[in-house]
């Protein structure tokens, strides 16, 4: 279940991903304090990648993700790396240590792998959010009502609507 709303939600990033020209995939948006929505992508997809990479050895530190900057300006290669974590998601579920250095101090707490894919969704939902603000400045594309909201706010939304 949790893999199949991953997928959903990456397959809502690919869909707004093939309406964008390349041009507005790495324009800056001032209302984004001029990041981009090529910028927002390659943070979603490195976060998953880091989990991907790390999952063998348990130690996931998501400040160590690659940072390949063909991922922020072109559209085709997002889609190519997105489609791969989605054929990845599947694995068992086994205990993970986050590691990160706050203030020069190392800190290690434990997670597990379908831990670390929710808070990877709900990543990805909040750049998702800030994407919509730059793709709201495109006139020509078209963004879907729900692209960007939480799956617990479109279902109040929708309880709310009956």
């Amino acid at each position: 279940m949790l893999t199949n709303s991953i997928t959903k939600g990456l397959d809502d990033l690919v869909s707004l991903l093939n309406k964008l020209p390349d041009k507005e995939y790495s324009k800056k948006c001032e209302h984004l304090s001029n990041a981009t929505i090529g910028e927002h992508t390659r943070h979603i997809i490195e976060m998953f990648q880091c989990l991907e990479k790390n999952y063998k050895s348990g130690l996931v530190n998501y400040d160590k993700r690659e940072r390949n900057l063909q991922l922020e300006i072109n559209t085709n290669f997002a889609i190519e790396k997105i489609n791969e974590i989605k054929k990845n998601l599947q694995k068992e579920n086994k205990e993970i240590q986050l590691q990160q250095i706050i203030d020069g101090d190392e800190i290690r707490i434990e997670s597990n792998y379908f831990r670390e894919l929710l808070y990877n969704l709900e990543h990805c939902i909040h750049h998702q959010a800030l994407i919509k603000v730059a793709v709201l400045q495109c006139k020509q594309v078209q963004v879907d009502e729900n692209f960007g909201v939480a799956r617990s706010t479109i279902e109040y939304r929708n309880q709310c609507a009956q």
